[in-house]
């Protein structure tokens, strides 16, 4: 019996940092035995804001250097370039077209963007982003879509798009399904919204034992902990979040203990996290260091994925049109 099928997509916007990893990567890897896995990154999203186009071929590269170096093998799972398969655009045209604009506007990152910025700020990229995105998931036909918790709405909108297509044209598009890992949401540094390179809250996946520390050193932790004495709420403490992550159930245990009854620092408990996260992060590490050194394989590699996804979209987008009344003799 075949595989099922699974995709999902991440954007060029620098720095790969732990809530990508935890929220989504981490869960990708575990995914690769048991899945045929299509993976993406996602740069024709990220061309839906404001954007240095002279930046943009560089953190294509380094996403990619960073999502191999973090376990997706490219002899193990398809991993490609959204660009290089120019079907997920046109599928993207067909689906816009069945798709009415009221419900694009529902949607909670266009309002919010458009709250933030006003009508004459914002891109009809973003307006389209969902539709977008529900092509590049139906076009390889995925049964389901590991993403993290803050993308279930557009995953929602996906199967919407498929069964509104289905009822208008027949019976064509699956209704993927959604899984999501166990780093579910992960906070950023200051405890108040999600790890974001943008907030500058983040810690890098391939940043060296010393940067990690400086960023956590400082970082918040449980607000009834003024001093070492004050005794805690582990479940309150941004960085008892990041130790759920990372640290063993043993040592996970010590920990809740001690902050409750005052019996570890915050310091101390933040050495603990730091030691416990290189041991995830250093192997990652070396292993994007050796990939640097061979540029070659890396930009053939996603050639030959690039290919194949062409191969298997193309396919679809026909099969597409031809249920549209499109591309046939006349």
């Amino acid at each position: 019996m075949s595989k099922k099928r699974i995709l999902s997509g991440i954007q060029p916007s620098g720095t790969i940092h732990l809530g990508n990893y935890f929220g989504a990567i981490e869960n990708w890897v575990k995914l690769l035995d048991e899945y045929e896995c299509f993976f993406s990154i996602v740069d024709y999203h990220a061309i839906t804001a404001p954007y240095d186009a002279a930046l943009l071929p560089g953190r294509i590269r380094e996403a990619a250097l960073d999502n191999m170096a973090a376990g997706l093998d490219p002899e193990r799972c398809t991993l490609f370039v959204q660009s290089h398969v120019p079907e997920h655009t046109e599928l993207c045209w067909l689906l816009n077209c069945a798709t009415p604009l009221g419900e694009l506007f529902r949607m909670t990152q266009f309002k919010d963007k458009r709250q933030q910025h006003g009508w004459e700020n914002i891109s009809a990229g973003l307006l389209n982003y969902p539709i977008l995105q529900a092509a590049d998931i139906l076009i390889y036909r995925a049964d389901a879509v590991p993403v993290g918790e803050d993308q279930a709405q557009h995953l929602e909108f996906t199967r919407e798009v498929a069964r509104r297509f289905n009822t208008k044209f027949g019976q064509y598009f699956a209704e993927p399904k959604t899984i999501i890992g166990r780093g579910k949401r992960v906070m950023g540094l200051d405890g108040v919204g999600k790890m974001s390179k943008s907030m500058n809250n983040f810690i890098g996946l391939t940043e060296p034992a010393e940067a990690v520390w400086e960023k956590l050193r400082p970082a918040k932790t449980d607000e009834a902990r003024q001093r070492r004495s004050d005794p805690g709420d582990p479940f309150k403490c941004n960085i008892y979040s990041y130790h759920e992550l990372v640290t063993g159930d043993e040592q996970l245990a010590e920990i809740r203990q001690g902050c409750t009854t005052a019996g570890i620092g915050c310091i101390d408990c933040k050495k603990i996290l730091a030691a416990n996260l290189e041991k995830v992060v250093a192997p990652i590490r070396e292993r994007r260091a050796e990939l640097e050194k061979k540029p070659e394989y890396v930009r053939d590699s996603l050639m030959a994925a690039a290919e194949k996804c062409r191969a298997i979209a193309r396919k679809t987008v026909d099969e597409t049109k031809s249920l549209m009344g499109l591309g046939g003799q006349i």
